[in-house]
């Protein structure tokens, strides 16, 4: 497939871009040498490679969820300056 400036004035409407033949010619040759770029990635046989996500192996950094109890409701509530039924009780706002 061979971009064209044609082509690349409909991309550029497509994205809302104002461009000059100047950068169209320039855009048109670095889209063509993508396109051949893929086209001889194409030509390689992946058959044998499995498919994956990324190619790089990411560890997790994160711990793990473990679920602990640090405080009581008695001790969350002691510093409220209002409290009832084991609640905080806070004014209403509507």
């Amino acid at each position: 497939m061979h971009i064209t400036t044609n082509d690349v004035y409909k991309i550029a409407t497509l994205a809302r871009l104002e461009i000059d033949e100047k950068q169209a010619a320039v855009f048109a040759t670095q889209m063509d040498t993508i396109l051949e770029y893929m086209d001889t990635l194409n030509e390689l046989d992946t058959s044998t490679i499995a498919p994956m996500y990324s190619p790089v192996d990411h560890a997790t950094v994160l711990r793990e969820d473990e679920t602990a109890q640090h405080y009581n409701s008695e001790q969350m509530l002691q510093n409220a300056p209002e409290q009832g039924g084991g609640y905080f009780i806070v004014p209403k706002i509507v």
